[in-house]
This record gives structure tokens, sequence and C-alpha cells, in this order.
């Protein structure tokens, strides 16, 4: 699968876009011989597995100008890359723990002329800034992940939506989410055709995710 996978689902895309996605691969390809932050099946499948997985976000949340986003552990770049190139008037914090993640990040950024995100070499809870939404790929269950994130979000709101958590999940959440009764999950397999969507969720969590 190639950036086409891309384009089928975003059509509105300026040139410059389109370019930074096609780009993506090779710039992934390369530095993933040197630093591995992405399997093998998953780097063959790039377009699917990391980039229209975590444009999954952009099908529940379009982010405003001027708006900021962290990305806890970003890992390779995933969701914050793929989502800086779709909004490159949101500035994106993309943080991780472990620097040779971060380092791929970095060159990634710098190969496709990202001007909109921050690399971070850093533990979430370090991280003084706050933010109009906080993403992530499954790092942890959803308690750990808000103590860790806790104070991090800005109160006021600049979109529709509250300011909050928006987390790529699989699988049965129900009893990882029993305790927060203002979550809402939406299922990417009624965006997404490819089989892969099946069991992928993208969970919302508002600012006052407790009551």
């Amino acid at each position: 699968m190639n950036a086409e996978l891309i384009f089928k689902y975003f059509p509105d895309l300026t040139e410059e876009q389109r370019s930074q996605f096609v780009d993506l691969e090779a710039l992934y390809q390369d530095w993933n011989q040197k630093i591995n932050v992405v399997s093998r099946k998953d780097i063959d499948e790039l377009y699917l597995r990391h980039v229209l997985h975590s444009l999954g976000i952009a099908k529940i949340q379009q982010f405003q100008a001027g708006s900021a986003v962290l990305d806890v552990g970003t890992g390779g770049g995933f969701p914050g890359i793929p989502l800086a190139i779709l909004f490159p008037e949101t500035h994106f914090t993309l943080v991780d723990s472990i620097g040779k993640k971060i380092k791929v990040v970095e060159e990634v950024v710098e190969g496709l002329g990202l001007t909109n995100v921050t690399p971070v070499n850093s533990r979430v809870e370090e991280i003084k800034d706050k933010f109009d939404f906080i993403v992530s790929r499954a790092v942890a269950a959803m308690p750990t992940f808000t103590f860790w994130i806790k104070g991090k979000i800005k109160k006021d709101s600049v979109h529709e939506r509250r300011n909050g958590i928006l987390y790529l999940k699989g699988g049965d959440l129900s009893e990882e989410l029993k305790d927060y009764r203002t979550a809402q999950v939406f299922d990417l397999q009624d965006y997404f055709e490819e089989d892969f969507f099946e069991t992928k969720k993208v969970v919302y969590l508002p600012l006052k995710f407790k009551g």
C-alpha cells in the first residue's frame, strides 16, 4: 500500500501535504534500517497500520489553527507526524522517553520540512506546558494514562468539542472505561473500510473525565 490510501480518505490535501505523505515512506524505510522503531511487517504496511490509523483521530476531531496538541509515547512519531502534516497550523509536541525513537522523529520531521512539530525526549510527567488535546496510541490503560497527563490540558476550549484526550485503542474497552462515564468511543470501521480497522477505535475523554 502506498500514499494513495491516504488520498482516498483525505482527498482535499494541498500539493505540499500530498508530497509529504509520499515522502514519509522513504524516510521511515531509511531510518528504520538504522534504528528499528517499526516492526518489519508494519514498515511494509506503513500507510495502513501507522499513517491512516493515526489519521483516524482527524475523522473525529479537526484541530484549529493556533491550537496545541501533545502526543504521548509517540514512538517513531505516531500519531503526531501524520496529524502534523494534516494540520500544518496546529502545533504538535511529540514526547517519548526513549532517545533513539525521538532521534527518528527529529530526522523525519526535518526531512519532511515540518515546522509545527517539537520532538521532546522526556517522560510526559516532566512536560510543563498545557495543551488543547492530548493524543496517543495505546501506551497504557486509561487510568494510568490520565494520571500521567494530569494538569496538562487547557481549561478553555477553542474547539466545539471540549479539550481532552483522543486515544487510539483496540478491542473491548468496556472494562477499562467503566469508571469514565463521559468517555465516547468511535469505531474506525465507520470511517475506513479496510479489515485492519475492524476492532480499532478512538476514545474521546473530555477534560472533566471523572463523575
